[in-house]
């Protein structure tokens, strides 16, 4: 009766002080430290198996191999299946030694000592380290000196395991933090390059020609068109998708806006007839203006003539599908400078890029691209986000 409780108050004991630890490196020293203070041995050894270089690694011990404070002294490595230890790591199955003189197994490491025990350390299926503690006498391990390493190693597997998903938990959160912030970034990239002075000054200057010339309509529609298209970035630029149906209405005053900049130097037909018959859908925000803002600032850079752009959706069960078709007159132009701030413009092919790189494969982007004399064609395969 007096063994059982000894018993049960040592597990209480080393289950309390295991589970008190935050890291796994207190785990291992905390078990090397109490096999000596609680169990009275002599020597504990704790080594943690590493499969890449299939070898054991004394991680921590309690004796003559660890004189100072969490510090081994001249610290060994065993290959996996060699000696005692590793013969253990190998099959997983613990080991009492009662005489290791007549083991020819048994490695010396500081001394030659006559009893050993051996436990594994098994987390999910795996052996991950192995306790072992050895005795200058022989026949001093008992079945009972097992079934209490094999208890505390067990508790020693849950609390490392718990660690480790506690840690990853952590990794995980703070990488969906760091790809939001960075997807953030990249919006704002895109909304500076989109609401650039001369985009913003140029259509604020034809609104007031509007006014000024008493033309009340055009000055009120445009600039509705222009406040719709602010209240909708503000609205998605830290959202991560933007419905379909938005999306299209903010292309559509976006366009709208540009042929006003431009004076109708171009064209655009947007075909969503079918969206609200294959149901809903949503897709990364701040894509689509890019492209066309690069494809209509080639456009006039490049003088071209009768430019019109059409857009075409087609929603899937995982993907919406954007067909973009430009076409133009031929028209051959001069190499002439390209202005300052149209260097400044993020390039729609480098924004698909920087999005795949902060995503997963499920909710990547894909594109091709084909051009024929003055027609060009775009095909973009966006995720559905919905």
């Amino acid at each position: 009766m007096k063994d059982s409780i000894q018993f049960e108050d040592v597990l209480i004991y080393f289950s309390k002080s295991i589970l008190a630890k935050n890291n796994e490196e207190d785990v291992l020293w905390d078990l090397a430290k109490n096999c000596i203070s609680k169990l009275g041995f002599v020597d504990c050894v704790i080594y943690t198996v590493d499969y890449t270089s299939k070898t054991l690694i004394q991680k921590a011990a309690y004796g003559p191999k660890s004189p100072n404070e969490n510090r081994i002294y001249n610290p060994v490595k065993i290959a996996i299946g060699q000696g005692i230890s590793g013969n253990v790591a190998l099959t997983g199955i613990a080991e009492i030694n009662n005489d290791t003189s007549k083991n020819p197994k048994y490695i010396v490491d500081d001394q030659h000592r006559l009893s050993e025990i051996t436990i594994p350390i098994v987390i999910e299926n795996t052996v991950y380290g192995i306790i072992d503690c050895e005795h200058p006498d022989k026949n001093f391990f008992t079945q009972q000196h097992l079934t209490i390493l094999s208890a505390i190693a067990s508790f020693c597997s849950i609390k490392i395991n718990s660690i480790r998903a506690d840690k990853r938990l952590r990794e995980e959160q703070e990488n969906t933090l760091r790809v939001k912030q960075e997807l953030i970034k990249l919006k704002l990239k895109a909304f500076r390059s989109q609401m650039n002075p001369h985009f913003v000054f140029n259509t604020l200057n034809a609104i007031q020609y509007f006014i000024t010339s008493e033309n009340k309509k055009h000055a009120v529609d445009y600039l509705s068109t222009f406040s719709k298209l602010i209240r909708f970035y503000l609205k998605y630029i830290e959202k991560e998708a933007v419905h379909l149906v938005d999306e299209i209405d903010m292309l559509h005053w976006y366009l709208k806006i540009q042929k006003l900049r431009y004076e109708d130097q171009f064209d655009y037909f947007i075909d969503s007839k079918n969206i609200s018959k294959n149901g809903k859908a949503s897709i990364p925000s701040f894509i689509l203006q890019t492209l066309l803002e690069n494809m209509i600032e080639q456009a006039i850079y490049k003088q071209k003539k009768n430019y019109t752009i059409h857009l075409a959706f087609t929603i899937k069960k995982k993907n919406v599908l954007v067909d973009i078709s430009c076409t133009s007159d031929y028209n051959k132009t001069k190499n002439r400078a390209i202005p300052h701030y149209r260097k400044q413009f993020l390039t729609w092919k480098d924004q698909v890029q920087q999005f795949n790189s902060l995503t997963d494969i499920d909710n990547q982007i894909t594109f091709s691209c084909n051009s024929k004399s003055n027609n060009d064609k775009i095909i973009l395969t966006l995720p559905n986000l919905s």
